[in-house]
């Protein structure tokens, strides 16, 4: 259930939901290096945010859970 709920959501933000999210990934501490015939991007204080969120919500359920 839960990896189809994550279909569905990328799904959503690909197909033009993504506006609610267009600050995702451009957060002071996301790490973006653009030159010609290089890309590099490195989405550090991104990833934190939701690592926290997620452990947050792990934490939820499992201490009202049981």
């Amino acid at each position: 259930m839960l990896g189809l709920g994550l279909a569905v959501f990328g799904a959503f933000l690909w197909l033009g939901g993504g506006s609610l999210l267009s600050w995702f990934g451009r957060l002071p501490g996301d790490i973006r290096v653009e030159r010609p015939g290089f890309r590099f991007y490195a989405p550090l204080a991104s990833m934190l945010l939701v690592s926290l969120l997620l452990s947050t919500v792990l934490w939820l359920i499992r201490r009202l859970g049981g």
